[in-house]
Protein backbone atom coordinates (compact mmCIF):
# COMPACT_ATOMS: atom_id res chain seq x y z
CA UNK A 1 0.00 0.00 0.00
CA UNK A 2 2.99 2.37 0.33
CA UNK A 3 3.11 3.64 -3.28
CA UNK A 4 -0.65 4.26 -3.39
CA UNK A 5 -0.46 6.15 -0.11
CA UNK A 6 2.31 8.43 -1.34
CA UNK A 7 0.41 9.11 -4.57
CA UNK A 8 -2.66 10.04 -2.51
CA UNK A 9 -0.70 12.54 -0.40
CA UNK A 10 0.95 13.99 -3.52
CA UNK A 11 -2.53 14.59 -4.95
CA UNK A 12 -3.62 16.30 -1.73
CA UNK A 13 -0.55 18.53 -1.89
CA UNK A 14 -1.37 19.57 -5.45
CA UNK A 15 -4.96 20.35 -4.48
CA UNK A 16 -3.69 22.47 -1.59
CA UNK A 17 -1.66 24.52 -4.05
CA UNK A 18 -4.70 24.97 -6.28
CA UNK A 19 -6.91 26.15 -3.41
CA UNK A 20 -4.84 28.42 -1.13
CA UNK A 21 -5.91 29.23 2.44
CA UNK A 22 -8.51 31.96 2.85
CA UNK A 23 -8.97 34.55 5.59
CA UNK A 24 -5.40 35.85 5.34
CA UNK A 25 -4.87 39.24 7.00
CA UNK A 26 -2.34 41.77 5.70
CA UNK A 27 0.97 41.86 7.55
CA UNK A 28 1.02 43.70 10.88
CA UNK A 29 4.20 45.66 11.67
CA UNK A 30 3.22 47.81 14.67
CA UNK A 31 1.54 47.11 18.00
CA UNK A 32 -2.01 45.89 17.46
CA UNK A 33 -4.69 43.74 19.09
CA UNK A 34 -7.90 42.40 17.62
CA UNK A 35 -9.89 39.36 16.59
CA UNK A 36 -9.43 37.34 13.42
CA UNK A 37 -11.21 34.22 12.18
CA UNK A 38 -12.46 33.24 15.65
CA UNK A 39 -9.21 33.97 17.56
CA UNK A 40 -7.89 36.95 19.50
CA UNK A 41 -4.46 38.13 18.41
CA UNK A 42 -1.81 40.54 19.58
CA UNK A 43 1.38 41.94 18.11
CA UNK A 44 3.55 43.70 20.68
CA UNK A 45 7.11 44.94 20.67
CA UNK A 46 9.08 47.61 22.45
CA UNK A 47 11.17 50.24 20.68
CA UNK A 48 13.65 49.33 17.97
CA UNK A 49 14.05 46.59 15.41
CA UNK A 50 11.61 45.11 12.93
CA UNK A 51 8.76 42.63 13.27
CA UNK A 52 5.96 41.41 11.00
CA UNK A 53 2.97 39.15 11.72
CA UNK A 54 0.63 37.67 9.11
CA UNK A 55 -2.70 36.29 10.35
CA UNK A 56 -3.77 33.12 8.56
CA UNK A 57 -6.93 31.05 8.96
CA UNK A 58 -8.13 29.97 12.39
CA UNK A 59 -5.39 30.16 14.98
CA UNK A 60 -2.52 30.04 12.49
CA UNK A 61 -0.08 32.83 11.79
CA UNK A 62 3.44 33.55 10.60
CA UNK A 63 6.00 35.89 12.12
CA UNK A 64 9.45 37.29 11.49
CA UNK A 65 11.64 39.64 13.48
CA UNK A 66 15.13 41.13 13.33
CA UNK A 67 17.34 43.20 15.62
CA UNK A 68 14.58 43.66 18.19
CA UNK A 69 14.83 44.00 21.95
CA UNK A 70 11.56 42.26 22.89
CA UNK A 71 8.65 41.14 20.69
CA UNK A 72 5.61 38.85 21.07
CA UNK A 73 3.31 37.39 18.42
CA UNK A 74 0.28 35.53 19.70
CA UNK A 75 -3.11 34.12 18.77
CA UNK A 76 -5.55 32.57 21.22
CA UNK A 77 -8.37 33.70 23.50
CA UNK A 78 -8.82 36.69 25.78
CA UNK A 79 -11.22 36.49 28.71
CA UNK A 80 -13.07 39.10 30.75
CA UNK A 81 -11.15 38.62 34.03
CA UNK A 82 -14.23 37.30 35.87
CA UNK A 83 -13.56 33.52 35.89
CA UNK A 84 -10.85 31.19 37.12
CA UNK A 85 -9.55 28.48 34.84
CA UNK A 86 -11.68 25.94 36.73
CA UNK A 87 -14.81 27.95 35.94
CA UNK A 88 -13.84 28.32 32.28
CA UNK A 89 -13.20 24.58 31.81
CA UNK A 90 -10.37 22.41 30.55
CA UNK A 91 -7.98 24.24 28.20
CA UNK A 92 -5.70 22.58 25.65
CA UNK A 93 -3.88 23.62 22.48
CA UNK A 94 -2.88 21.40 19.55
CA UNK A 95 -0.21 23.12 17.50
CA UNK A 96 2.52 22.74 14.89
CA UNK A 97 5.18 25.26 13.89
CA UNK A 98 8.19 25.70 11.68
CA UNK A 99 10.19 27.61 14.27
CA UNK A 100 13.55 29.16 13.33
CA UNK A 101 14.95 31.38 16.11
CA UNK A 102 18.33 33.06 15.89
CA UNK A 103 19.19 33.99 19.46
CA UNK A 104 16.93 34.17 22.50
CA UNK A 105 13.34 33.17 21.74
CA UNK A 106 10.47 31.04 23.09
CA UNK A 107 7.75 28.95 21.44
CA UNK A 108 5.23 28.90 24.24
CA UNK A 109 1.71 29.02 25.56
CA UNK A 110 1.50 32.45 27.16
CA UNK A 111 -0.97 34.50 29.14
CA UNK A 112 -1.94 36.43 32.23
CA UNK A 113 -4.23 36.18 35.22
CA UNK A 114 -5.40 38.97 37.53
CA UNK A 115 -6.01 38.97 41.29
CA UNK A 116 -3.21 37.97 41.60
CA UNK A 117 -1.44 39.44 38.60
CA UNK A 118 0.57 36.59 37.03
CA UNK A 119 2.38 36.26 33.71
CA UNK A 120 2.77 32.59 32.71
CA UNK A 121 4.68 30.50 30.18
CA UNK A 122 4.45 26.86 29.09
CA UNK A 123 7.56 26.60 26.91
CA UNK A 124 7.93 23.79 24.35
CA UNK A 125 10.95 25.13 22.46
CA UNK A 126 13.45 27.95 22.66
CA UNK A 127 16.43 29.54 20.93
CA UNK A 128 19.95 29.91 22.27
CA UNK A 129 18.99 30.02 25.96
CA UNK A 130 16.62 27.82 27.97
CA UNK A 131 14.44 30.07 30.15
CA UNK A 132 14.17 31.23 32.83
CA UNK A 133 17.32 30.00 34.60
CA UNK A 134 17.50 29.11 38.27
CA UNK A 135 16.48 25.96 40.13
CA UNK A 136 13.34 24.04 39.34
CA UNK A 137 10.79 23.93 42.17
CA UNK A 138 9.08 20.82 40.79
CA UNK A 139 8.20 18.95 37.61
CA UNK A 140 5.16 17.81 35.68
CA UNK A 141 5.12 14.90 33.24
CA UNK A 142 2.42 15.54 30.67
CA UNK A 143 1.82 15.18 26.91
CA UNK A 144 4.70 12.74 26.52
CA UNK A 145 7.37 14.91 28.17
CA UNK A 146 8.67 16.31 31.46
CA UNK A 147 8.58 20.03 32.25
CA UNK A 148 10.58 21.83 34.94
CA UNK A 149 8.55 24.36 36.93
CA UNK A 150 9.92 27.75 37.96
CA UNK A 151 8.63 30.88 39.67
CA UNK A 152 10.26 34.28 39.17
CA UNK A 153 9.46 37.84 40.24
CA UNK A 154 9.34 40.88 37.97
CA UNK A 155 9.83 44.17 39.83
CA UNK A 156 8.28 47.36 38.42
CA UNK A 157 8.00 46.01 34.89
CA UNK A 158 5.42 46.49 32.09
CA UNK A 159 2.26 44.40 32.47
CA UNK A 160 -1.35 44.29 31.32
CA UNK A 161 -2.09 46.59 34.29
CA UNK A 162 0.70 49.10 33.69
CA UNK A 163 4.06 49.08 35.46
CA UNK A 164 3.73 46.61 38.30
CA UNK A 165 5.56 44.01 40.35
CA UNK A 166 4.19 40.54 39.62
CA UNK A 167 5.03 36.83 39.56
CA UNK A 168 5.96 34.77 36.51
CA UNK A 169 5.12 31.05 36.39
CA UNK A 170 7.02 28.75 34.04
CA UNK A 171 6.79 25.17 32.82
CA UNK A 172 9.76 24.47 30.52
CA UNK A 173 9.99 21.21 28.58
CA UNK A 174 13.25 19.34 29.07
CA UNK A 175 13.43 18.36 25.40
CA UNK A 176 12.41 20.76 22.65
CA UNK A 177 9.49 20.06 20.34
CA UNK A 178 7.61 22.15 17.77
CA UNK A 179 4.30 20.29 17.46
CA UNK A 180 1.84 18.40 19.62
CA UNK A 181 -0.80 18.93 22.27
CA UNK A 182 -0.26 21.14 25.32
CA UNK A 183 -2.66 20.28 28.14
CA UNK A 184 -2.72 23.81 29.52
CA UNK A 185 -5.03 23.13 32.48
CA UNK A 186 -2.76 20.37 33.75
CA UNK A 187 0.02 22.92 34.20
CA UNK A 188 -2.33 25.30 36.00
CA UNK A 189 -3.39 22.57 38.42
CA UNK A 190 0.19 21.49 39.06
CA UNK A 191 1.31 25.07 39.74
CA UNK A 192 -1.52 25.51 42.25
CA UNK A 193 -0.52 22.27 44.00
CA UNK A 194 2.92 23.86 44.52
CA UNK A 195 1.42 26.98 46.09
CA UNK A 196 1.60 29.09 42.90
CA UNK A 197 -1.75 30.87 43.03
CA UNK A 198 -3.64 31.44 39.77
CA UNK A 199 -6.06 34.34 39.49
CA UNK A 200 -8.92 35.08 37.11
CA UNK A 201 -8.13 34.45 33.46
CA UNK A 202 -7.15 37.28 31.14
CA UNK A 203 -5.56 35.35 28.27
CA UNK A 204 -4.28 32.06 26.87
CA UNK A 205 -2.47 32.10 23.54
CA UNK A 206 0.09 30.22 21.50
CA UNK A 207 2.96 32.67 21.33
CA UNK A 208 6.31 33.25 19.68
CA UNK A 209 8.54 35.61 21.67
CA UNK A 210 11.88 37.06 20.65
CA UNK A 211 14.33 38.76 22.98
CA UNK A 212 17.38 40.59 21.64
CA UNK A 213 17.32 38.33 18.59
CA UNK A 214 16.08 37.66 15.08
CA UNK A 215 14.11 34.77 13.63
CA UNK A 216 10.97 33.50 11.97
CA UNK A 217 8.08 31.14 12.66
CA UNK A 218 5.25 29.63 10.64
CA UNK A 219 2.53 28.40 13.01
CA UNK A 220 0.70 26.09 10.61
CA UNK A 221 -1.57 24.55 13.26
CA UNK A 222 -3.03 26.17 16.38
CA UNK A 223 -6.32 24.79 17.67
CA UNK A 224 -7.46 26.03 21.07
CA UNK A 225 -10.00 23.80 22.84
CA UNK A 226 -11.93 24.93 25.91
CA UNK A 227 -14.04 22.37 27.76
CA UNK A 228 -14.10 18.59 27.46
CA UNK A 229 -12.00 16.06 29.31
CA UNK A 230 -8.73 16.87 30.98
CA UNK A 231 -5.66 15.43 29.32
CA UNK A 232 -2.19 14.93 30.69
CA UNK A 233 0.71 12.54 30.59
CA UNK A 234 1.07 11.53 34.22
CA UNK A 235 -0.68 8.94 36.34
CA UNK A 236 -1.29 10.62 39.67
CA UNK A 237 -4.31 8.63 40.78
CA UNK A 238 -6.66 11.52 40.00
CA UNK A 239 -8.72 9.54 37.49
CA UNK A 240 -7.91 11.88 34.63
CA UNK A 241 -7.55 10.53 31.11
CA UNK A 242 -4.03 10.67 29.71
CA UNK A 243 -3.81 11.42 25.99
CA UNK A 244 -0.57 11.18 24.00
CA UNK A 245 -0.47 12.15 20.33
CA UNK A 246 1.24 9.56 18.11
CA UNK A 247 3.29 12.19 16.29
CA UNK A 248 4.89 13.16 19.62
CA UNK A 249 6.14 9.62 20.28
CA UNK A 250 9.51 8.25 19.15
CA UNK A 251 9.27 6.65 15.70
CA UNK A 252 11.15 3.52 14.71
CA UNK A 253 11.07 1.06 11.83
CA UNK A 254 11.89 1.38 8.15
CA UNK A 255 8.84 3.32 6.93
CA UNK A 256 7.18 4.98 9.94
CA UNK A 257 6.20 8.58 9.17
CA UNK A 258 3.86 11.45 9.98
CA UNK A 259 0.56 11.89 8.09
CA UNK A 260 -2.04 14.66 7.89
CA UNK A 261 -4.99 12.62 6.58
CA UNK A 262 -7.39 11.20 7.76
CA UNK A 263 -5.96 12.98 10.84
CA UNK A 264 -2.66 14.40 12.04
CA UNK A 265 -0.88 11.28 13.19
CA UNK A 266 1.54 8.53 12.19
CA UNK A 267 1.41 5.77 9.58
CA UNK A 268 2.88 2.33 10.35
CA UNK A 269 3.51 0.88 6.91
CA UNK A 270 5.30 -2.43 7.55
CA UNK A 271 6.15 -4.99 10.21
CA UNK A 272 8.24 -3.59 13.07
CA UNK A 273 7.20 0.00 12.30
CA UNK A 274 6.30 1.51 15.67
CA UNK A 275 5.91 4.55 17.89
CA UNK A 276 6.79 4.52 21.57
CA UNK A 277 7.32 6.73 24.59
CA UNK A 278 7.94 6.45 28.35
CA UNK A 279 4.92 6.66 30.65
CA UNK A 280 4.92 6.91 34.43
CA UNK A 281 2.32 4.63 36.08
CA UNK A 282 1.38 5.00 39.74
CA UNK A 283 -1.04 2.08 39.63
CA UNK A 284 -0.74 -1.21 37.73
CA UNK A 285 -4.07 -1.56 35.87
CA UNK A 286 -5.45 0.69 33.14
CA UNK A 287 -7.57 0.65 30.01
CA UNK A 288 -5.95 1.77 26.74
CA UNK A 289 -7.84 3.37 23.84
CA UNK A 290 -6.22 3.96 20.46
CA UNK A 291 -7.75 6.11 17.74
CA UNK A 292 -6.76 4.90 14.31
CA UNK A 293 -7.79 3.68 10.88
CA UNK A 294 -6.84 1.26 8.12
CA UNK A 295 -5.53 2.43 4.75
CA UNK A 296 -7.74 -0.18 3.05
CA UNK A 297 -11.51 -0.22 3.46
CA UNK A 298 -11.54 -3.98 2.80
CA UNK A 299 -8.74 -5.09 5.12
CA UNK A 300 -8.40 -4.79 8.87
CA UNK A 301 -5.31 -3.08 10.27
CA UNK A 302 -3.80 -4.41 13.49
CA UNK A 303 -1.61 -2.55 16.00
CA UNK A 304 -0.09 -4.35 18.99
CA UNK A 305 0.27 -2.76 22.43
CA UNK A 306 3.49 -3.51 24.33
CA UNK A 307 4.26 -2.21 27.82
CA UNK A 308 7.73 -2.74 29.17
CA UNK A 309 8.41 -4.91 26.13
CA UNK A 310 5.54 -7.27 27.01
CA UNK A 311 2.60 -7.84 24.62
CA UNK A 312 -0.70 -6.68 26.16
CA UNK A 313 -3.21 -6.90 23.32
CA UNK A 314 -4.07 -5.77 19.79
CA UNK A 315 -6.06 -2.81 18.48
CA UNK A 316 -8.16 -3.52 15.34
CA UNK A 317 -9.33 -1.00 12.73
CA UNK A 318 -11.72 -2.31 10.08
CA UNK A 319 -11.78 0.49 7.50
CA UNK A 320 -10.55 3.92 6.52
CA UNK A 321 -12.83 5.85 8.86
CA UNK A 322 -11.16 6.86 12.16
CA UNK A 323 -12.38 4.82 15.11
CA UNK A 324 -11.40 4.18 18.72
CA UNK A 325 -10.58 0.64 19.90
CA UNK A 326 -10.18 -0.03 23.63
CA UNK A 327 -8.33 -2.78 25.49
CA UNK A 328 -9.75 -2.88 29.02
CA UNK A 329 -8.14 -3.78 32.36
CA UNK A 330 -4.54 -4.17 31.22
CA UNK A 331 -2.12 -5.20 33.98
CA UNK A 332 1.41 -3.77 33.77
CA UNK A 333 4.36 -2.63 35.82
CA UNK A 334 4.45 0.61 37.79
CA UNK A 335 6.92 3.48 37.58
CA UNK A 336 8.40 4.47 34.24
CA UNK A 337 7.41 2.00 31.52
CA UNK A 338 7.97 2.04 27.77
CA UNK A 339 4.65 2.03 25.91
CA UNK A 340 4.94 0.89 22.29
CA UNK A 341 2.46 0.65 19.41
CA UNK A 342 3.84 -1.70 16.75
CA UNK A 343 2.73 -3.52 13.60
CA UNK A 344 3.67 -7.22 13.49
CA UNK A 345 1.07 -8.85 11.22
CA UNK A 346 1.27 -6.78 8.02
CA UNK A 347 0.65 -8.88 4.88
CA UNK A 348 1.11 -6.06 2.38
CA UNK A 349 -2.62 -5.35 2.05
CA UNK A 350 -3.00 -2.55 4.59
CA UNK A 351 -1.22 0.20 6.51
CA UNK A 352 -2.14 1.28 10.03
CA UNK A 353 -2.84 4.95 10.78
CA UNK A 354 -2.64 5.96 14.47
CA UNK A 355 -3.86 9.26 15.89
CA UNK A 356 -3.57 9.22 19.69
CA UNK A 357 -3.47 6.85 22.66
CA UNK A 358 -5.60 7.44 25.74
CA UNK A 359 -5.00 5.80 29.11
CA UNK A 360 -7.89 5.59 31.57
Amino acid sequence: MRNKTRLFFATLFCLALMFPASNVHAAITSNETGTHDGYDYEFWKDDGGYGSMTLNSGGTFSAEWSNINNILFRKGKKFDETQTHQQIGNISINYGANYQPNGNSYLTVYGWTVDPLVEYYIVDSWGSWRPPGGTSKGTITVDGGTYDIYETTRVNQPSIKGTRTFQQYWSVRRTKRTSGTISVSEHFKKWESLGMEMGKMYEVALTVEGYQSSGSADVYRNTLTIGGNSGGGGDDGSGNTTRVEAENMTKSGQYTGNINSPFNGVALYANNDSVKYTQYFQSNTHSFSLRGASSNHSNMAEVDLLIGGVYKGTFYFGDGYPAVYTIDNVSHGTGNQEVELVVTSDNGEWDAYVDYLEIH
